[in-house]
Protein backbone atom coordinates (compact mmCIF):
# COMPACT_ATOMS: atom_id res chain seq x y z
CA UNK A 1 0.00 0.00 0.00
CA UNK A 2 1.22 3.47 -0.78
CA UNK A 3 2.63 5.25 2.33
CA UNK A 4 0.82 8.47 1.48
CA UNK A 5 -2.54 6.67 1.27
CA UNK A 6 -1.83 4.84 4.52
CA UNK A 7 -0.99 8.11 6.28
CA UNK A 8 -4.18 9.75 4.97
CA UNK A 9 -6.35 6.86 6.17
CA UNK A 10 -4.67 6.85 9.58
CA UNK A 11 -5.12 10.61 9.93
CA UNK A 12 -8.80 10.33 8.96
CA UNK A 13 -9.38 7.50 11.43
CA UNK A 14 -7.91 9.59 14.26
CA UNK A 15 -9.51 12.93 13.30
CA UNK A 16 -13.17 12.01 12.69
CA UNK A 17 -13.91 10.75 16.25
CA UNK A 18 -12.17 13.80 17.72
CA UNK A 19 -14.27 16.16 15.57
CA UNK A 20 -17.45 14.34 16.55
CA UNK A 21 -16.71 15.09 20.21
CA UNK A 22 -16.43 18.82 19.41
CA UNK A 23 -19.84 18.98 17.72
CA UNK A 24 -22.61 20.59 19.80
CA UNK A 25 -25.10 18.17 21.36
CA UNK A 26 -28.33 17.50 19.51
CA UNK A 27 -31.14 19.69 20.77
CA UNK A 28 -34.86 19.38 20.42
CA UNK A 29 -36.24 21.77 17.79
CA UNK A 30 -37.57 25.03 19.17
CA UNK A 31 -41.26 25.48 18.44
CA UNK A 32 -43.46 28.51 18.91
CA UNK A 33 -45.80 28.35 21.89
CA UNK A 34 -49.39 27.49 21.08
CA UNK A 35 -51.74 30.43 20.73
CA UNK A 36 -53.85 30.92 23.82
CA UNK A 37 -57.33 29.49 23.48
CA UNK A 38 -60.00 32.17 23.19
CA UNK A 39 -62.55 32.32 25.96
CA UNK A 40 -65.95 30.87 25.22
CA UNK A 41 -68.88 33.26 25.54
CA UNK A 42 -71.03 33.14 28.66
CA UNK A 43 -74.56 32.36 27.45
CA UNK A 44 -76.04 34.54 30.22
CA UNK A 45 -74.34 37.59 28.64
CA UNK A 46 -75.98 37.03 25.23
CA UNK A 47 -79.48 37.67 23.90
CA UNK A 48 -79.50 34.66 21.52
CA UNK A 49 -77.94 31.23 21.88
CA UNK A 50 -77.49 29.69 18.42
CA UNK A 51 -74.45 27.75 17.22
CA UNK A 52 -73.10 26.60 13.87
CA UNK A 53 -70.33 24.30 12.64
CA UNK A 54 -67.67 26.12 10.60
CA UNK A 55 -65.77 24.65 7.61
CA UNK A 56 -63.02 23.41 9.96
CA UNK A 57 -65.65 21.40 11.85
CA UNK A 58 -65.56 23.59 14.97
CA UNK A 59 -68.70 24.44 16.92
CA UNK A 60 -69.02 28.25 16.95
CA UNK A 61 -71.51 30.51 18.70
CA UNK A 62 -73.66 32.40 16.20
CA UNK A 63 -73.41 36.20 16.18
CA UNK A 64 -75.40 37.64 19.09
CA UNK A 65 -76.01 40.94 20.85
CA UNK A 66 -74.86 41.23 24.43
CA UNK A 67 -77.40 41.78 27.21
CA UNK A 68 -75.48 44.69 28.80
CA UNK A 69 -73.88 46.17 25.66
CA UNK A 70 -70.37 45.14 26.73
CA UNK A 71 -68.06 43.04 24.56
CA UNK A 72 -68.73 39.39 25.48
CA UNK A 73 -65.90 36.95 26.23
CA UNK A 74 -64.59 35.22 23.12
CA UNK A 75 -65.93 37.80 20.64
CA UNK A 76 -63.72 38.24 17.57
CA UNK A 77 -65.58 41.07 15.82
CA UNK A 78 -68.42 43.54 16.23
CA UNK A 79 -70.91 43.40 13.37
CA UNK A 80 -72.54 46.48 11.81
CA UNK A 81 -75.95 45.47 13.21
CA UNK A 82 -74.52 45.64 16.78
CA UNK A 83 -74.13 41.91 17.31
CA UNK A 84 -70.81 40.25 18.20
CA UNK A 85 -69.26 37.47 16.15
CA UNK A 86 -67.35 34.56 17.64
CA UNK A 87 -65.92 33.44 14.30
CA UNK A 88 -62.67 31.46 14.35
CA UNK A 89 -61.60 32.86 10.95
CA UNK A 90 -62.11 36.17 9.19
CA UNK A 91 -63.73 34.82 6.05
CA UNK A 92 -67.52 35.23 6.21
CA UNK A 93 -67.46 36.90 9.62
CA UNK A 94 -70.66 38.92 10.24
CA UNK A 95 -72.21 37.80 6.95
CA UNK A 96 -75.92 38.35 7.33
CA UNK A 97 -75.22 40.99 9.99
CA UNK A 98 -74.12 43.88 7.78
CA UNK A 99 -70.43 42.93 7.70
CA UNK A 100 -67.68 43.68 10.20
CA UNK A 101 -67.79 47.03 11.99
CA UNK A 102 -64.60 46.38 14.01
CA UNK A 103 -62.20 43.50 14.63
CA UNK A 104 -61.61 42.79 18.30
Amino acid sequence: MNMRLLATLLLAALTVPALAQLAPPDRAPVTAPAAPKKAEPNEADLQTHGHYRNKAGQDVHSPAKSVDGKVPAGASAKCRDGSYSFSKSRRGTCSGHGGVSAWL
